[in-house]
């Protein structure tokens, strides 16, 4: 398990739909062919990589809808601000919109593994791309981030309203061109993170229980490893995973994030915006473990994001310090940041949740 998670953090970084994630998923491939072969008694065992278009940045889609909201207001067009209100609240809800394919214009892709058979279905997730960092990840403006999501949320809800008095549409105008001009500006400048943390550790425990499961199968499961690209310029990998059909919606997903350091949690739902409480036995079974405590997740969305819409039954286990990831999306998102202790006792905690499945 640590050689893998070494093996990544030995990249700059993995950077969403970059030429670094393609060669993360080649590595990927490749440990998986290489260190756990198909045998005679595991004839299902496969590893494919599942390619799909996505963006290297969620920045271009909301530099969009920032100037759709700044001209709306600055010239008092309540039409242009209610698209750009509905662009902004599309983007944060993994809502389809009609300018998608102008910003998923670059490849990337899914590492997919199976082994078993049975009845059931039981996917382990965990993405491996890493974010650009932005000023608002700075490790003391991060606890702020939920805040400034919300005003920024606010004001776009209201704009629209707002368009049809000049004065104040004018200002919130001005205000959603900082908000693209910031934005470019971190496009032009910001740097991938090296992601040790967010989500070399989450794959690390996802391939390291595949292996497991794959040595000692769950009796009447299939097992799939979904190691996700593109998670964070909005859960591309998982939302072309879900409209595959790879996946039964009946199926369990059990997602690992950011698992490197500070206190275990498990989330019972998540949402920016629109909220998704979690269902299914992974969660019943997490509420009677010990080990984790029970988390309401509003800071951003996880993979299940796609998954819990469609009511797939859905659990994430992730670390917080003091609410946040640490050293989330920041450069200091490296190796000598992680508690491997932190990790192992994750990997402890999923089996034993699978484990109770049967």
């Amino acid at each position: 398990m640590r050689h893998l998670w070494e093996e990544l953090c030995a990249l700059p970084h993995r950077g969403s739909a970059t030429a670094c994630e393609a060669l993360a998923a080649r590595k990927l491939k490749t440990y998986l062919e290489q260190t756990s072969p198909r045998t005679s008694e595991d004839p299902e065992y496969q590893v494919e990589v599942q390619p799909f278009m996505a963006p290297r940045s969620y920045g271009p889609e909301l530099i969009l809808i920032s100037l759709l909201l700044a001209l709306g207001g600055w010239l008092g067009l309540w039409w242009l601000a209610l698209v750009g209100a509905l662009g902004f609240w599309a983007h944060f809800s993994g809502w389809w919109v009609p300018w998608r394919k102008l910003f998923d214009r670059y490849p990337s892709q899914n590492v997919l593994a199976q082994t078993g058979q049975g009845r059931k279905t039981l996917v382990l997730m965990a993405h491996y791309d890493t974010a650009k960092t932005f000023f608002l990840y700075h490790p003391k403006r991060v606890r702020f981030f939920r805040h400034n999501f919300l005003i920024n949320a606010a004001l776009a809800t209201l704009l629209p309203l707002g368009a049809l008095w000049t004065g104040v549409s004018q200002l919130l105008g001005l205000y959603f061109l900082v908000q693209a001009v910031l934005l470019a500006l971190r496009e032009l400048g910001a740097p991938y993170v090296n992601g040790a943390n967010d989500n070399a550790t989450g794959v690390a425990v996802a391939v390291a229980l595949f292996e497991e499961l794959r040595r000692d199968p769950l009796p009447d499961h299939r097992v799939v490893l979904a190691l996700t690209g593109s998670e964070e310029v909005g859960a591309k990998g998982a939302e072309f995973l879900v409209r595959s059909g790879r996946i039964p919606p009946d199926a369990l997903v059990l997602n690992i994030d950011n698992v490197g350091q500070g206190e275990l949690f498990y989330a019972t739902g998540e949402g920016m915006l629109v909220y998704h409480a979690y269902r299914g036995v992974l969660l019943e079974r997490a509420r009677a473990t010990p080990g984790a405590q029970p988390l309401a997740y509003r800071l951003a969305y996880f993979d299940t994001r796609p998954f819990a819409a469609r009511k797939t039954p859905c659990l994430t286990l992730i670390r917080l310090k003091n609410g946040i990831p640490p050293n989330w999306h920041w450069p200091t998102d490296r190796p000598d940041g992680v508690d491997w202790e932190a990790v192992q006792e994750t990997l402890f905690y999923a089996r034993t949740l699978v484990r109770q499945l049967v």
